[in-house]
């Protein structure tokens, strides 16, 4: 009785190892619930921002990558924000209120910009500590995509072609 057991245990236990894990892979993280003070004193929801793809950009006036990527997302945000698209630009606790302002107006960013003079936002995102770091959602509020560094353009122009139905 005791090898029948293990016989028809063993198959079940895998089984619900395997539901355990495709259940695992399809939940994709949600949006944290954050409200962005923008540096124009507008107050912006995550949950305002359903049924728009929204990407989430950590920086900082300091980071060469991050000043680098800026043209590239600020020609990206014009060629898909009337489609559905929304960048926020979280701007580092470190970084000096009026650097953010200087440079936001110098460079004309055309998307929402915002301060997280108190690491609440960067706490709620998974304590953020290196910059550019990006998070990208679906129209739901689902994580697509996170990536530490640099974005790939290419990549990005791909999935907003697909996630805006383009």
């Amino acid at each position: 009785m005791n090898s029948l057991l293990k016989k028809s245990i063993v198959p079940i236990i895998v089984i619900a190892l395997l539901v355990f894990l495709a259940l695992q892979l399809s939940n994709k993280a949600i949006a944290p619930n954050v409200t962005f003070s923008t540096i124009d004193g507008k107050q912006i929801t995550m949950d305002s921002l359903k049924n728009k793809v929204v990407l989430v950009n950590f920086w900082a006036t300091d980071c060469p990558g991050c000043i680098k990527e800026m043209p590239q997302l600020i020609a990206t945000y014009k060629q898909y924000h009337q489609k559905g698209f929304e960048i926020i630009a979280v701007a580092m606790p470190y970084d000096q209120i009026s650097q953010i302002i200087n440079y936001s107006r110098s460079q004309s960013l055309p998307f929402p910009v915002t301060h997280d003079s108190t690491s609440e936002i960067i706490s709620k995102f998974g304590k953020v500590s290196l910059t550019p770091t990006a998070f990208i959602y679906d129209k739901q509020g689902r994580l697509l995509k996170h990536t530490i560094g640099e974005l790939d353009f290419n990549a990005l122009q791909q999935l907003l072609n697909k996630e805006l139905s383009i």
